[in-house]
């Protein structure tokens, strides 16, 4: 250790002593004691003093006491004299213990030597760590103080101060007069001073690896040293480690971790043990006004009085450091793993189920007790079952999925009945299914059905296994084992047939199966309606209504009525699913979102069940209908690849940007898209994002698909809506047709679920085939007026007016615009506004069209609809207008009033403040902020100065502000749009051409107004 590094911030200390060594050689001497804790450089400064008094011409003498010499009779004052004796040639004058008759006289002979030693010059006694001297040679440097105030002779001794567990001896100057004695304790270095000690090693060290590297050293000069030797060793080519490591394992070649063992050693077993509890419980059991002591006291099996003292003077010598919440812990994770990791794994476990059952006893939080318990070994009593399960419930409620899973694996490992048992089997096989579709669950879903136990936990176990088989693409497996439930549930007709449901449910995954459960449900209800229930005959409403075979009023009279009938708790989920389902189709979206709601409230995340996921998917449906592209892309399934859409809510995080795999991340697994990834397509293609929307669209290769579900038409379709946005419409025409062709196969013609032949209608007519369109158009408003119902209806008006054009055609577009007025949803208004105006442009009614192409833009605007308010304000500058629609809602909508009082009020300034900086009445200055709340669509002020902020940070890029605030993008997307229209109206004349057919000016006309709508406006019916 150089002298720099030994003696920083010893200064003091250095002066005292050559003060006193002055003293001394003017035949006064005195003793010196240096005391500090362990590792503060006692011995370093004792031998800076011993070389400085020896520079000086003094005859130094020197000895360090050992604990092996603790039980030898004046070992220590031995191991002083002799080698200055044999130096001096006093060797043969020295005292034999063999010759005296007892310890007294033997001392004074001893005396006598080391007074000869002063005869000839000053000196200075040296006594390192005096705490380990054996008793007498302790008597003898206590008498030795008494008697060298009249002789040139400093005596400097070293001890160890410590506040440890076990109370310690009585210190070397207890029995002496302070006259005869200076004490001097040497301090931890202070934060600055083991900065500088890091920088004389690393002068390019960043502040906080140097900050780092304090911490971890304890502020401790001999623990410091010893970790800059490793990270030393470390260094690469002048390279400095990235950063201090949290664990020993990664040091070499680990000094640290000997400088922290000899620490612990110095301070006895009873401390050693309960710093390592203290570690052990990184900040555990002193929630709750618990103090640590006792529970500290108990895993270390000590006195706890002396406990709370330990801690205090650890954190003053910087070894500890309460964290934000005033609990003591290490300085640092490095520091906290050497302390552990001389703990042999079997003195760690049986320490922590000492603190689980303190913590228990004294009625700690359940999560605080079962933090214990998973370190450690099984307990065999049933207060641990209940304290793991209990906290196991608080990870869920708090979507900490990772933390639940720990803890049902660790409750398992306790004995507990079997219908317990299969309960926790069924939970923790649903979450490792959910969270990562790991196969491990399956097989303790499926131990859970084959144990012993109530017909009900029977039926949640096959229900889950079923869920986890079908969502793997095993839709035959799902339904064999609800099926194989059937013998044991004789006694049980009501759960009977709640299998019977599920497994109808369960068959949407594959085609064939679905058509046997169909049939199986409706043969069964047309004998009697009661051998199904209300849940089967709801199922049987939902398949008429995509079937085409009833009306929305009819199918909600009836499925109303389904509601009122009593229902078994474990059916009614999938009664609610279905009926909101139902209800979505209809356009009562209220209704349908409170069926929502009370489905999920009803539902336990944690377990896997079909319904949970049919809920979810309807409440993105309803979103969708609204136009609610931000909730549908902040959803976080939306992002999370192949495998999402699990029905815990509890996977991804972030939303569909926040993913793992967005962009360029792994790519998804063929399992195949889900619903959430059809609504996100269409939502960034509405919000003009298509860019991102082909990344996500790409991201799942369809031809490694097997799953047969709605869920891969449903992104079919959404994936066609991209390629017409994109200006390829012979693309998005085959995806329209094949999810068609799957749909139908499926018996699901209703254009409610998925409007495939409208959107194929316009890619007909942007390919130049206008007859083939107005088949399309013509057989979806057939189908859309057996359902009945505004969406639908009014999406086939307005199609088919497209396609037909002329005086027809427009009368056609109008009756869409007034059909859609009526109906309760909003979002199939706009693309049917547009499609009036352009009719009226091409009718020669330019003035005309822009009453309803303006309300388009500002409908757009609203919904924050990019790219329809982008083709709404492209048709309005074909009218002739000269300017566009008005902003509604963003930053572009405030008035220059609301963006200065908004500026103010961010700045922190009070409104009254703001009345008098602007001249206003505070009321004026009230309603300016009611009204930019309004518009930057906000709540309250504390909101208001992020949304500047994020308005400042993205002007530079006005596409980045129309991603984010829903406003309008500029001229380049209106470019883009007008290129692809024009190139598209081009290849439609041509073709027309090309084929001899007439009437191409309408046909151009009809690929525009295509253009105009795309195969969009029908995110809303995205049902299940």
């Amino acid at each position: 250790m150089c002298e720099l590094t030994a003696l920083r911030e010893r200064r003091a200390a250095l002066h005292l002593v050559a003060a006193e060594a002055d003293r001394a050689r003017a035949g006064s001497g005195r003793l010196v004691l240096l005391r500090g804790a362990t590792g503060t450089g006692r011995t370093a400064l004792l031998e800076a003093v011993a070389e400085q008094a020896a520079a000086r011409g003094t005859r130094v003498l020197r000895a360090r006491c050992s604990p092996e010499d603790t039980e030898v009779p004046f070992a220590a004052v031995l191991r002083l004299l002799l080698p200055g004796a044999e130096s001096t040639g006093r060797a043969g004058r020295f005292p034999d213990a063999s010759d005296l008759l007892d310890d007294r006289t033997y001392a004074a002979q001893l005396w006598q030597t080391l007074c000869s030693f002063t005869a000839d010059s000053p000196l200075l006694v040296a006594v390192d760590d005096v705490h380990f001297a054996d008793e007498l040679s302790r008597r003898w440097l206590v008498e030795a103080a008494r008697r060298i105030d009249r002789l040139p002779l400093l005596l400097v001794v070293t001890e160890r101060s410590q506040y440890d567990i076990d109370p310690p001896s009585a210190g070397l100057a207890h029995a002496l007069s302070p006259t005869l004695v200076r004490t001097h304790t040497l301090a931890p270095l202070s934060p600055d001073g083991a900065a500088q000690m890091v920088r004389a090693d690393f002068g390019d060290a960043s502040p906080d690896w140097v900050e780092d590297c304090v911490r971890a050293g304890g502020q401790s000069p001999l623990l410091l040293r010893a970790l800059l030797d490793d990270l030393r060793a470390e260094e690469r080519d002048g390279t400095l480690p990235a950063s201090v490591p949290d664990t020993c394992a990664a040091l070499y070649p680990g000094a640290y971790q000997a400088a922290v063992s000899w620490w612990l050693d110095s301070a006895g077993p009873a401390t050693t043990g309960v710093a390592r509890a203290l570690a052990a419980l990184d900040g555990d059991g002193m929630e709750d006004g618990h103090g640590p002591a006792e529970l500290l006291a108990r895993m270390a099996e000590v006195d706890s009085a002396r406990v709370p003292g330990w801690l205090t003077a650890m954190t003053r010598l910087g070894l500890l450091r309460p964290d934000p919440e005033g609990r003591p812990g290490y300085a640092h994770p490095l520091l906290r793993d050497a302390v552990l990791s001389g703990w042999s794994s079997v003195r760690r476990q049986a320490a922590h189920r000492t603190a689980a059952e303190t913590m228990q006893r004294r009625g700690d939080r359940a999560e605080a007790v079962a933090r214990q318990l998973v370190r450690a070994p099984v307990v065999g009593l049933a207060w641990a079952v209940g304290a793991l399960l209990d906290a196991a419930a608080l990870a869920l409620r708090d979507a900490r999925t990772d933390d639940a899973l720990v803890l049902l694996r660790r409750a398992l490992d306790e004995p507990m009945p079997a219908a317990r048992r299969a309960t926790v089997l069924i939970e923790l096989g649903s979450l490792e299914f959910a969270a990562a579709r790991s196969s491990a669950g399956i097989p303790r879903l499926a131990e859970a059905t084959r144990l012993p136990g109530a017909a009900q936990d029977r039926v949640r176990a096959a229900v889950a296994l079923g869920t986890a088989l079908a969502r793997q693409g095993e839709t035959r497996a799902a339904v064999d084992v609800l099926r194989g439930q059937d013998e044991h549930l004789t006694d049980h007709p009501d759960l009977a047939r709640l299998l019977g449901t599920a497994s109808a449910l369960l068959s949407d995954h594959d085609r064939s199966i679905r058509e046997e459960a169909y049939r199986w449900l409706s043969e069964t209800a047309a004998l009697s309606p009661e051998a199904v229930g209300p849940a089967g005959q709801a199922l049987l409403v939902r398949y008429d209504a995509t079937a085409g075979r009833t009306s929305a009023d009819a199918a909600m009279r009836h499925t109303r009525a389904l509601l009122a009938e009593p229902v078994d708790p474990l059916a009614e989920p999938f009664l609610l699913g279905t009926a909101a389902a139902v209800a979505q189709w209809a356009d009562e979206l209220d209704e349908a979102e409170r069926l929502v709601r009370r489905g999920l409230a009803g539902q336990r995340p944690s377990l896997l069940h079909p319904m949970h996921l049919a809920l979810l998917n309807v409440r993105a449906d309803i979103t969708a209908a609204r136009g609610g592209y931000g909730e549908l892309l902040a959803e976080p399934r939306a992002g999370a690849g192949a495998g999402a859409g699990t029905g815990t809510g509890t996977g991804g995080a972030g939303g569909i940007t926040g993913l793992p795999w967005w962009p360029g991340g792994p790519r998804p697994q063929p399992s195949g898209p889900a619903n959430v990834h059809a609504h996100a397509v269409i939502a960034l293609v509405e919000t003009g994002r298509t860019q991102e929307a082909a990344r996500l669209a790409d991201g799942f290769d369809l031809g490694l698909t097997r799953d047969d579900s709605w869920e891969l038409n449903r992104f079919l379709y959404a994936r066609g809506v991209l390629r017409a946005a994109c200006g390829d419409p012979a693309g998005a025409l085959d995806d329209f047709l094949e999810c068609g062709r799957r749909q139908t196969a499926r018996d699901v013609v209703s254009p409610v679920v998925t409007p495939w032949r409208s959107a194929a209608a316009e890619c007909r007519l942007a390919l130049g085939e206008p007859q083939d369109a107005l088949d399309l158009a013509g057989e979806e408003l057939r189908l859309a007026l057996v359902w009945n119902t505004p969406r639908p209806v009014g999406r086939a008006l307005r199609v088919l007016g497209t396609a037909t054009g002329g005086r027809r055609g427009l009368e056609l577009a109008d009756r869409a615009v007034r059909t859609l007025r009526d109906g309760a949803v909003a979002t199939e208004l706009i693309p049917a506004l547009i499609a009036q105006g352009r009719q009226l442009v091409a009718a020669g009614e330019r003035s005309r069209a822009r009453d309803p192409l303006r309300e388009a833009a500002e409908r757009a605007e609203r919904l924050g609809a990019v790219r329809l308010r982008a083709l709404a304000e492209e048709a309005l500058r074909e009218s002739g207008s000269r300017r566009a629609a008005t902003a509604l809602t963003g930053w572009e909508a405030l008035t220059g009033s609301e963006r200065r009082i908004a500026a103010l009020a961010a700045d922190g300034r009070t409104n009254a403040e703001i009345a008098d900086l602007l001249h206003l009445a505070r009321r004026t200055v009230e309603t300016h902020l009611t009204s930019t709340y309004r518009k930057l669509g906000i709540r309250r002020r504390a909101e208001l100065a992020t949304a500047l902020a994020e308005r400042s940070a993205e002007a530079p890029e006005t596409t980045g502000v129309a991603e984010m605030t829903g406003a309008p993008e500029t001229a380049g997307v209106a470019e883009t749009t007008r290129a692809a229209e024009t190139t598209r109206a081009a290849e439609t004349t041509r073709t027309a051409r090309a084929t001899g057919a007439t009437g191409v000016a309408e046909t151009t006309r009809a690929a525009r107004a295509t253009g105009a709508t795309g195969a969009t406006g029908v995110a809303g019916d995205q049902g299940t």
